[in-house]
């Protein structure tokens, strides 16, 4: 299974590096992607390898987008046609859509979230156009799956493998990640 995540200039690291490592622990083939410049360098200035230019990809050949937050990663992101062209295409073919902290803007941009429930990091609510803002931490309305920011990243990650994969992995992944509450 070909899950793409686009990194853009800015983007929110330990989101891009949860979702990667997390979904390649999942057996799932992990493209990451750059707009114009490669490495990428993150919002806090750590430089990450991307496999290909976006542009030199085509939206089939992926079951998933994954599009990690940050400022001005998302930005970045909702400004480039191509990514929005991946979305709206992937999307079509009944893939998974996936964005944390600042990136759902990038899917209320791209017309996405209309009629959909989502969530966003605090102050980005403006910008999931057509959405209903939920309160909670990570969000899963059919194929759109939705997190607040970086202390979700795992969560978020968690379930985009229960949506991919179903819920024995993703128990398997929280236990062996030693993941847990505290209430």
């Amino acid at each position: 299974m070909k899950i793409l995540v686009p990194l853009a200039e800015g983007f929110e690291e330990i989101e891009a590096i949860t979702i990667i490592d997390i979904l390649r622990r999942a057996d799932m083939t992990v493209t990451t992607s750059f707009l114009d410049t490669n490495p990428v360098i993150g919002s806090h200035g750590i430089p990450v390898t991307a496999d290909r230019r976006l542009s030199d990809l085509t939206p089939s050949d992926f079951k998933a987008i994954i599009l990690p937050g940050g400022i001005p990663g998302s930005e970045h992101l909702k400004n480039s046609a191509t990514v929005l062209r991946f979305l709206r295409q992937i999307n079509a073919a009944g893939g998974l859509i996936g964005a944390i902290c600042a990136a759902p803007i990038v899917l209320g941009h791209s017309g996405l979230l209309e009629g959909k429930k989502a969530v966003c990091y605090p102050g980005c609510e403006n910008g999931l156009t057509g959405a209903q803002h939920i309160d909670a931490p990570v969000v899963r309305d059919g194929n759109i799956i939705t997190a607040r920011g970086a202390g979700c990243a795992i969560d978020f990650t968690l379930e985009i493998v229960d949506s991919l994969l179903g819920s024995e992995l993703k128990n398997t992944l929280r236990k062996n990640l030693q993941v847990y509450w505290h209430k």
